[in-house]
C-alpha cells in the first residue's frame, strides 16, 4: 500500500513539473509583458544598508524596464514594454543560499527550499508578479567581493547579491538584469573558471573587426572583452546589449 502511495505522489509531482514547464514555455511566446517584483533584503543587517534601503523607490528600477524595451525593439518583439518592474516591501529574512560544489540532489533540495521561501515571503505589489527577485544588499565597506547571484527559471525566482550604496546603483542594475533573464531561460555565456566572455555568443559584437576591444558587454556574457585575456565589468546597462543567442533563448528571436 505504501509503495503504491509513494508512486502516486511521485507521479503527481512529475505531472506538476511538466505542467509548470509547459506553462513557462507558453509564456515565452510574449503575448503579454512580464511583471517583476523586486524585494530588498538587508543581508548583513547593517545600519548603513538599512539607511540605503529607505532611499529606494520604484524610480530606481525604472531603467531596467526601459533597457528591456530598447533591446526588445531591436528584435521587433512587438511589445512596447516587455518587462515591468515593481518595488515590493523589504523582506527581513534571507533566502537560502545555493549549495557549493554539491550533488544534483542537494541542488534540487535547495531549489525546493527557495520556492518555499518565496511562497512565504512575497509581499503584495500592485500586479501579481510572474518573476520575483530578492535583492540582497551588503555594505561595501565590510564586503569587498560578493558571491555569485543565482536565479532559476523553474518558479522564476532569483537571489541577487548587490552592494548597498548609491555609488553602485548602476552596476547593481546590470547584475539584476542578468539574473532576471536567467528566470526566462537565458544561459550564462562566459567561462566559469576565468569569467571571460565566451566567443562568439558572449560577445556583443562578435563580427567586429578588429575583434578587440569590444565596446559593449553581452548581458549574459557579463563583461566587456578588452583582449583575449582581459575583460572589464560594465559600469551600467548602457554598456551592455542582449545578443542573438540570448534573445533566442528568451523567445525574442525565433
Amino acid at each position: 500500500m505504501w509503495r503504491k502511495l509513494r508512486i502516486l505522489i511521485l507521479l503527481l509531482v512529475l505531472a506538476t513539473v511538466i505542467q509548470q514547464t509547459w506553462l513557462e514555455k507558453v509564456d515565452l511566446n510574449w503575448k503579454h509583458n512580464f511583471y517583476v517584483a523586486v524585494y530588498p533584503v538587508n543581508a548583513d543587517r547593517s545600519a548603513k544598508v538599512s539607511d540605503y534601503l529607505r532611499t529606494l523607490t520604484r524610480d530606481n528600477f525604472e531603467p531596467l524596464a526601459e533597457y528591456y524595451a530598447v533591446e526588445a525593439a531591436t528584435y521587433k518583439l512587438g511589445l512596447r514594454r516587455p518587462i515591468e518592474v515593481q518595488l515590493g516591501a523589504q523582506v527581513n529574512d534571507i533566502p537560502p543560499a545555493p549549495p557549493q560544489n554539491s550533488s544534483l540532489l542537494d541542488t534540487i533540495i535547495w531549489s525546493l527550499k527557495f520556492k518555499y521561501f518565496a511562497w512565504q515571503h512575497s509581499p503584495k505589489v500592485n500586479v501579481k508578479p510572474e518573476i520575483r527577485l530578492y535583492l540582497l544588499y551588503y555594505d561595501p565597506a565590510a564586503h569587498h567581493r560578493l558571491s555569485h547571484s543565482t536565479a532559476i527559471n523553474n518558479g522564476r525566482i532569483g537571489r541577487v547579491n548587490l552592494f548597498g550604496d548609491s555609488s553602485y546603483a548602476k552596476q547593481n542594475l546590470v547584475i539584476v538584469a542578468h539574473e532576471l533573464l536567467h528566470t526566462l531561460n537565458a544561459t550564462d555565456k562566459y567561462d566559469l573558471s576565468t569569467t571571460l566572455p565566451s566567443y562568439p555568443d558572449g560577445f556583443a559584437e562578435s563580427n567586429k573587426s578588429p575583434l578587440y576591444p569590444q565596446d559593449f558587454a553581452e548581458l549574459m556574457g557579463g563583461r566587456v572583452p578588452i583582449d583575449e585575456t582581459h575583460a572589464k565589468i560594465p559600469k551600467s546597462l548602457q554598456e551592455t546589449l542582449i545578443g542573438k543567442k540570448t534573445a533566442r533563448e528568451i523567445g525574442w528571436l525565433k
